[in-house]
């Protein structure tokens, strides 16, 4: 089984940023990419973007420019790094992990980013 484990949410104001910790454990051998997502109150889940286990990254139109997503392998821990943050983009932010068939195998719990105008 792989559990992950986000970290690094919290209270900011407009305009400022974050780093969001996406740790991985378990079996971890069967991982593939990480996505990162966000869901707003009343909303349907956004993809933000991804990694794959060589390091391309993808990213949704809303985001590209002031998010980057990265990830260190030897520490099985993926980031999002969020600058320019509005406060419509207050939510609970979360990532999964997919196997090399693209099968989504884990999603964490999520962690809330709330900024302040």
């Amino acid at each position: 089984q792989v559990q992950l484990v986000e970290s690094g949410g919290g209270l900011v104001q407009a305009g400022g940023s974050l780093r969001l910790s996406c740790a991985v454990s378990g079996t971890t051998f069967s991982i593939n990419g990480i996505g990162w997502y966000r869901q707003a109150p009343g909303k349907q889940r956004e993809l933000l973007g991804s990694i794959s286990s060589g390091g391309v990254t993808n990213y949704a139109d809303s985001v590209k420019g002031r998010f980057t997503i990265s990830r260190d392998n030897a520490k099985n821990t993926a980031y999002l790094q969020m600058n320019s943050l509005k406060p419509e983009e207050t939510a609970v932010y979360s990532c999964n992990v997919r196997n090399s068939y693209g099968i989504v195998i884990a999603w964490g719990q999520g962690t809330q980013v709330t900024v302040s105008s």
